[in-house]
């Protein structure tokens, strides 16, 4: 298996070490006063890389989620569900004299209802209810790239926050045939020339799940994924000038978080929270939220649907929120860009959002000439 040095000596990243204390500290308090203490050192040194040569957004699929997930404890609307429109995000950057290109949240919608959690949905709720008025498809990673003039081998990684959900096999291919794809041959890959970046750990714990973790993961799906299409990482990794890679774990223990820096300063995006009122609750319009800041003296309301390191997630989220500049649209917000951000739905009553990022756009994606490599 590739170690983390053969990973920063084949792609040139660079490993970033602001956060090194931070993260070897077990002691939850301590730990939230050293991320507090290294954020501005480490916003300082990442603006100085450069920016992004191109950052955009895409609407992939708007899907339910439960509320008490997703406003954890802190919504007060009595229905049970709430809607979230799940993105993807490209991104280039320019270095070693060529165009880099990432795929971020690439969701393969189709197979990610594999998923049990969606499975145990479909099966109440019926598969054609769910499908035809529980959500809405907006367009496909395929379609998207078309769409700005990419071929699937112009990308050269492909990430995840985590893994809920996902199931890569048409992306990257498969060593063997898979009786749900292609039962005679293995699977092609779409990406021919894409790596998964990917933390360790969460790469370590599909084949051994813990309960809290079995119903957002498809395990299997991983068994017959050449490892040479992957690039497994450990902490914080700067990809390129203007982007990098910030471990933010809590969510899942090998979460990590989009940081780009643009012409309106430093966007951050995961699903550690579904929306950036979430990130300052005090100045958020959703019912219980505010009240719930107020009450706990809570900075920021997790998404909590596993669980796994309650008190860890909490300090992630309080570093995602201090690296992302002010809105421009409303500065009391950050630049939080939820992978999947809460968007209000009629079935929701009380859970509607009073700010939303909804798309960002800054410079112009272009075809990288991978004879420049």
């Amino acid at each position: 298996m590739q170690t983390k040095e053969d990973v920063l000596v084949q792609t040139r990243f660079q490993q970033i070490g602001h956060f090194v204390e931070a993260h070897e500290d077990d002691n939850p308090g301590k730990q939230l006063q050293r991320i507090k203490a290294a954020i501005p050192g480490f916003k300082e040194w990442f603006k100085a890389t450069g920016k992004a040569t191109a950052f955009h957004s895409f609407d992939l699929i708007k899907i339910p989620y439960p509320k008490k997930y997703g406003l954890w404890r802190a919504g007060k609307s009595p229905v049970p569900f709430i809607w979230f429109t799940n993105r993807m995000f490209i991104v280039q950057w320019e270095a070693e004299g060529r165009t880099w290109t990432l795929l971020n949240e690439p969701t393969e919608t189709e197979l990610a209802e594999g998923t049990p959690f969606y499975t145990e949905l479909m099966e109440k709720y019926g598969e054609r209810l769910s499908k035809s008025f529980l959500t809405k498809t907006y367009g496909t990673v395929e379609g998207y790239l078309e769409e700005v003039g990419l071929k699937p081998e112009d990308v050269d990684f492909i990430t995840y926050d985590h893994l809920h959900t996902q199931d890569l096999r048409r992306w990257l291919g498969t060593t063997k045939p898979q009786q749900d794809l292609s039962p005679s041959e293995p699977v092609k890959p779409y990406f021919p020339n894409a790596k998964l970046i990917v933390q360790q750990k969460e790469w370590d714990i599909l084949p051994c799940l813990h309960p809290l973790q079995n119903m957002w993961y498809q395990p299997e799906v991983y068994d017959d994924i050449p490892l040479d299409r992957i690039l497994f990482t450990e902490g914080d990794i700067l990809l390129g000038p203007g982007v990098a890679i910030m471990w933010t774990p809590g969510h899942s223990q090998g979460n990590h978080s989009l940081v780009v820096n643009t012409d309106s300063g430093i966007w951050v995006s995961s699903e550690n929270a579904i929306s950036a009122e979430c990130m300052a609750p005090e100045h958020s319009k959703i019912p219980g939220l505010k009240k719930y800041a107020r009450h706990t003296n809570f900075e920021v309301v997790l998404n909590g649907n596993t669980l796994e390191d309650t008190s860890r997630q909490y300090n992630s989220v309080v570093q995602e929120k201090m690296m992302a500049d002010p809105s421009k649209q409303n500065p009391n917000f950050p630049q939080f860009f939820p992978s999947s951000e809460l968007t209000p739905s009629i079935l929701a009553i009380g859970t509607k959002p009073s700010f939303m990022h909804k798309k960002v756009a800054f410079g112009k994606i272009k075809r990288p000439k991978r004879d420049q490599t």
